[in-house]
Protein backbone atom coordinates (compact mmCIF):
# COMPACT_ATOMS: atom_id res chain seq x y z
CA UNK A 1 0.00 0.00 0.00
CA UNK A 2 1.08 3.47 -0.85
CA UNK A 3 0.21 6.78 0.76
CA UNK A 4 -1.50 9.40 -1.99
CA UNK A 5 -0.22 12.45 -2.92
CA UNK A 6 -1.84 14.59 -0.77
CA UNK A 7 -2.27 18.44 -0.48
CA UNK A 8 -4.11 20.53 1.92
CA UNK A 9 -5.13 24.23 2.95
CA UNK A 10 -6.46 25.92 5.93
CA UNK A 11 -9.65 28.06 6.26
CA UNK A 12 -10.93 29.85 9.16
CA UNK A 13 -14.10 27.02 9.84
CA UNK A 14 -12.44 24.09 8.00
CA UNK A 15 -9.86 22.08 6.42
CA UNK A 16 -9.64 21.00 2.82
CA UNK A 17 -7.79 17.88 1.96
CA UNK A 18 -7.27 16.62 -1.55
CA UNK A 19 -5.77 12.96 -2.39
CA UNK A 20 -4.77 13.14 -5.99
CA UNK A 21 -5.84 9.80 -7.11
CA UNK A 22 -6.97 9.38 -10.49
CA UNK A 23 -9.63 7.10 -11.66
CA UNK A 24 -10.24 5.62 -7.97
CA UNK A 25 -12.73 3.35 -6.98
CA UNK A 26 -13.71 1.36 -3.90
CA UNK A 27 -13.01 4.69 -2.03
CA UNK A 28 -13.72 4.37 1.79
CA UNK A 29 -13.33 7.80 4.14
CA UNK A 30 -13.32 7.84 7.92
CA UNK A 31 -13.62 10.95 9.82
CA UNK A 32 -13.04 10.40 13.44
CA UNK A 33 -13.00 13.57 15.83
CA UNK A 34 -8.84 13.97 15.69
CA UNK A 35 -8.11 11.47 12.87
CA UNK A 36 -9.45 10.70 9.11
CA UNK A 37 -9.02 7.95 6.93
CA UNK A 38 -8.71 7.50 2.84
CA UNK A 39 -8.25 4.24 1.05
CA UNK A 40 -9.18 3.70 -2.31
CA UNK A 41 -7.37 1.71 -5.60
CA UNK A 42 -6.67 3.90 -8.46
CA UNK A 43 -4.46 5.01 -10.99
CA UNK A 44 -3.55 2.65 -13.92
CA UNK A 45 -1.40 0.22 -12.24
CA UNK A 46 -4.50 -0.23 -9.53
CA UNK A 47 -2.73 0.78 -6.61
CA UNK A 48 -3.75 1.03 -3.38
CA UNK A 49 -3.90 3.79 -1.46
CA UNK A 50 -4.28 4.10 2.06
CA UNK A 51 -3.51 7.20 4.55
CA UNK A 52 -4.94 7.52 8.27
CA UNK A 53 -4.50 11.15 9.83
CA UNK A 54 -4.03 12.19 12.87
CA UNK A 55 -5.12 15.90 12.77
CA UNK A 56 -3.38 18.73 14.52
CA UNK A 57 -6.94 19.77 16.35
CA UNK A 58 -10.18 18.64 16.67
CA UNK A 59 -13.52 18.17 13.52
CA UNK A 60 -16.70 17.86 13.79
CA UNK A 61 -16.70 14.24 12.33
CA UNK A 62 -20.89 14.77 11.99
CA UNK A 63 -19.99 17.98 9.28
CA UNK A 64 -17.11 17.07 7.33
CA UNK A 65 -17.83 15.69 3.50
CA UNK A 66 -15.75 13.96 0.65
CA UNK A 67 -16.48 14.14 -2.68
CA UNK A 68 -14.68 11.85 -5.56
CA UNK A 69 -13.57 13.68 -9.04
CA UNK A 70 -11.63 11.47 -11.96
CA UNK A 71 -8.82 13.41 -10.88
CA UNK A 72 -8.75 12.75 -6.46
CA UNK A 73 -10.79 12.34 -3.99
CA UNK A 74 -11.48 15.75 -1.98
CA UNK A 75 -12.52 16.37 1.99
CA UNK A 76 -13.56 19.15 3.51
CA UNK A 77 -12.98 19.05 7.76
CA UNK A 78 -15.13 20.96 9.73
CA UNK A 79 -12.85 22.49 12.73
CA UNK A 80 -14.03 22.42 16.29
CA UNK A 81 -12.66 25.39 17.00
CA UNK A 82 -13.36 27.79 14.70
CA UNK A 83 -11.15 30.75 13.93
CA UNK A 84 -8.14 28.83 15.29
CA UNK A 85 -5.17 28.57 12.20
CA UNK A 86 -4.02 24.92 11.63
CA UNK A 87 0.18 25.64 11.06
CA UNK A 88 0.21 22.46 10.12
CA UNK A 89 -2.36 19.14 9.45
CA UNK A 90 -0.88 16.75 11.31
CA UNK A 91 -0.69 16.19 14.96
CA UNK A 92 2.95 15.61 14.89
CA UNK A 93 5.63 18.02 13.40
CA UNK A 94 7.08 15.92 10.74
CA UNK A 95 7.78 15.75 7.47
CA UNK A 96 5.65 13.55 5.70
CA UNK A 97 7.12 13.51 1.54
CA UNK A 98 3.13 12.65 0.09
CA UNK A 99 2.17 15.71 2.00
CA UNK A 100 2.17 19.16 0.51
CA UNK A 101 0.42 22.39 1.21
CA UNK A 102 -1.81 23.60 -1.82
CA UNK A 103 -0.22 27.09 -1.84
CA UNK A 104 -2.89 27.85 -4.94
CA UNK A 105 -5.62 27.60 -2.65
CA UNK A 106 -4.04 28.50 0.67
CA UNK A 107 -5.32 31.89 1.87
CA UNK A 108 -3.87 34.39 5.19
CA UNK A 109 -7.41 34.58 6.39
CA UNK A 110 -6.13 35.83 9.64
CA UNK A 111 -5.28 38.61 8.18
CA UNK A 112 -8.25 39.13 6.08
CA UNK A 113 -11.10 40.14 7.53
CA UNK A 114 -13.35 39.58 4.17
CA UNK A 115 -13.39 36.36 4.50
CA UNK A 116 -15.94 34.21 1.99
CA UNK A 117 -18.44 31.25 2.66
CA UNK A 118 -16.43 28.24 2.42
CA UNK A 119 -18.48 25.87 4.02
CA UNK A 120 -18.60 24.06 1.05
CA UNK A 121 -16.47 22.61 -1.53
CA UNK A 122 -14.29 25.07 -3.81
CA UNK A 123 -16.23 25.42 -7.11
CA UNK A 124 -14.15 24.64 -10.79
CA UNK A 125 -14.60 26.80 -13.61
CA UNK A 126 -13.92 25.38 -16.49
CA UNK A 127 -16.13 27.76 -18.88
CA UNK A 128 -12.68 29.47 -20.53
CA UNK A 129 -10.55 28.01 -22.79
CA UNK A 130 -6.57 29.44 -22.78
CA UNK A 131 -5.60 30.32 -26.55
CA UNK A 132 -1.84 30.89 -27.15
CA UNK A 133 -1.13 32.50 -30.52
CA UNK A 134 2.62 33.47 -32.20
CA UNK A 135 2.64 36.79 -33.50
CA UNK A 136 5.22 39.15 -34.39
CA UNK A 137 7.38 36.60 -32.32
CA UNK A 138 5.72 37.06 -29.13
CA UNK A 139 3.37 35.13 -27.60
CA UNK A 140 -0.01 36.22 -26.72
CA UNK A 141 -2.20 34.61 -23.60
CA UNK A 142 -6.10 35.18 -24.47
CA UNK A 143 -8.43 33.70 -22.62
CA UNK A 144 -12.37 33.27 -23.87
CA UNK A 145 -15.28 31.80 -22.97
CA UNK A 146 -16.53 28.34 -24.24
CA UNK A 147 -19.64 27.91 -25.69
CA UNK A 148 -22.59 25.66 -24.34
CA UNK A 149 -21.78 22.28 -25.14
CA UNK A 150 -24.99 20.08 -25.61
Amino acid sequence: MHPATTKWYDRRDSVFIEFCVADSKDVKVNFDKTKCGFSCVGGTDNVRHEILIDLFEAIDENECKHRRTDRSVLFYLRKAQPGTPWPRLTKEKERLTWLKVDFNNWKDWADDSDEENYDQFPDVNINFIICILFENNCIVICFTEMPDLE
